[in-house]
């Protein structure tokens, strides 16, 4: 029986975790939980599953036959303990980057559904695996679609990564008809169920183009080997083209749980209990259409950074988190994102990425940089 620690396991893929757990008690133990501040559900979680161990930035009053770890590093400190087997990343955004290094060490399956600490992490994380040869297995639907395509040749035999995109809920409207949009209609996601941010991702393609860049760490690629095509109604999670010209395509009704449970047995698969099964012939036209990046400058700013190297990548990222924010708390517009981040990538001297240090930094400048923008064009901090 494996033993699973969740870090984030009050959030969406967190709680779809345990789901999957709990469908296969002869399979999975719960180990250990994390969560930055829901300290109620997690102390649910623990009671339910009988973990071990809780980790949570907020202190708070604990059973005494759990372990309870707080402070700022809990889910580091959790991620560092080689009591589990499997580590599944569900923490968002460049705050899972540190946790995700302490799990390398561990020497362990680290199954990941945190896109940012791959951007922001780069040759630092790729060091660190193969120093301490631990496995990554991606959760995301659409890398864990590519991580499963390529089982069918062998690496010099890809000719391309082929993403696939839901075009969010304005995938066919102007760029006139997308300044007036509210934000109820960008949290209305036409396919999946998630949280705000990535929802808002979604929209603006940032997601995309964070996938673009996840993408290429995660299967050392270039950005010439990545493509994105729009799929309304994903069923094709992503395809792998293979010199041939042969393309291998991933399809399952999107529900998350199929690659969170592919992760946790991988090489193996389990029996499908928690969703339905694809049928074809009620799922009708599957269609695809090109990316109009002058609509979504998201995917071109995402190829510029990958291709640039160095820091670009994290300020991508962390201008875009910066962005999500001020847009949430209604400072900034829809289109004003992605002005902001452009600012950002603009603006921010590049430089190595060879240390965490140099990551944080990186990010900071970012941040900064975007609320800059904000003030100086908007009148708003």
């Amino acid at each position: 029986m494996k033993k699973i620690t969740v870090l984030g396991s009050t959030g969406s893929i967190g709680r779809q975790t345990l789901e999957v757990i709990a469908a296969h008690p002869t399979e999975y133990e719960l180990y250990g939980v994390s969560a930055n501040s829901n300290f109620e559900l997690l102390c649910e979680q623990a009671r339910n599953f009988r973990a071990k161990r809780i980790a949570c930035s907020t202190a708070f009053p604990c059973a005494n036959d759990i372990d309870c770890i707080f402070g700022d590093d809990a889910a580091e400190r959790l991620a560092a303990d080689n009591e589990a087997d499997v580590v599944v990343l569900a923490i968002s955004g460049i705050a899972a980057l540190k946790p995700l290094l302490a799990a390398i060490k561990n020497g362990k399956r680290i199954a990941i559904a945190n896109k940012e600490s791959l951007v922001c992490g780069g040759d630092l994380v790729d060091a660190a695996l193969e120093k301490y040869h631990a496995e990554l297995v991606p959760i995301d639907s659409e890398q864990s679609a590519i991580f499963q395509c390529l089982k069918n040749g062998s690496d010099r035999e890809v000719k391309r990564l082929i993403l696939t995109a839901s075009g969010g809920p304005f995938f066919r409207r102007s760029k006139d008809e997308l300044e007036n949009i509210t934000m109820a209609e960008v949290l209305h996601h036409p396919t999946w169920n998630m949280g705000k941010k990535i929802t808002l991702d979604s929209a603006t393609l940032f997601n995309k183009g964070l996938e673009i860049i996840e993408a290429a760490r995660l299967f050392h690629r270039s950005a010439d080997g990545i493509s994105v095509l729009i799929h309304p109604q994903s069923i094709v999670h992503s395809m792998v083209e293979y010199r041939d010209g042969t393309i291998m395509a991933n399809m399952s009704c999107p529900d998350m749980r199929l690659p969170i449970q592919y992760a946790l047995s991988y090489p193996n698969r389990l029996e499908n209990t928690l969703c339905k099964p694809l049928l074809l012939e009620d799922v009708g036209d599957l269609t695809f259409h090109k990316v109009d990046v002058e609509r979504f400058g998201a995917i071109k700013l995402a190829y510029q950074a990958l291709r640039h190297g160095g820091g670009l990548p994290t300020v991508f990222n962390g201008a875009n988190e910066r962005a999500a924010e001020l847009y949430f708390d209604e400072k900034i517009t829809f289109l004003d994102i992605e002005t902001c981040v452009a600012y950002a990538c603009d603006r921010y001297e590049n430089q190595r990425m060879d240390s965490l240090e140099s990551i944080l930094d990186a990010d900071r400048q970012a941040r900064t940089l975007a609320s800059e923008w904000a003030w100086r064009v908007k009148g708003k901090k």
